[in-house]
């Protein structure tokens, strides 16, 4: 495989308050050298993150105190160098705003046998750390796709 030349990442969600914040920020703690955002699908426009993921990003050394959830455009998907979002109905929502990004659109769980990272937003706590936990794994399998 070639060197890939990937310099920003952009993280999908639906409301950019739970999944996507949290995976931008791991993405940050790992591929520091990256520019990662995240924005949501039908983002709530302006709210912070939401306060179980806030505090469990926190848990795991993560600060999402300052985010604010942004709205997905199509050319903020044509400015980014790859696109990872949580379920393969947020792939068809992009390619239907930005039909020419599908091929740098990818799930977040692509290497883990292409799962789909399941929305946590008002479910349990131990909802959200299995969801934090599979988030934590496809990161991780993604930093090491992205250094080489």
């Amino acid at each position: 495989m070639g060197q890939l030349n990937i310099r920003s990442v952009l993280v999908v969600c639906m409301g950019n308050i739970c999944r996507s914040p949290f995976g931008a920020a791991l993405l940050r703690q790992k591929q520091g050298d990256l520019h990662i955002e995240s924005a949501g699908i039908h983002a709530l426009v302006g709210h912070p993150a939401d306060k179980m993921a806030s505090s469990l990003a926190e848990r795991h050394g993560l600060k999402l105190n300052e985010h604010r959830a942004k709205q997905l455009t199509a050319q903020q998907c044509r400015d980014t160098d790859l696109i990872l979002v949580m379920e393969k109905q947020h792939v068809e929502h992009i390619t239907y705003i930005a039909p020419e990004v599908r091929g740098k659109t990818m799930l977040m769980g692509h290497w883990l046998q292409r799962t789909e990272i399941a929305d946590p937003y008002k479910k349990s706590t131990s909802f959200y750390e299995f969801v934090y936990g599979q988030m934590d794994q496809a990161v991780e399998r993604w930093a090491n796709v992205l250094s080489r």
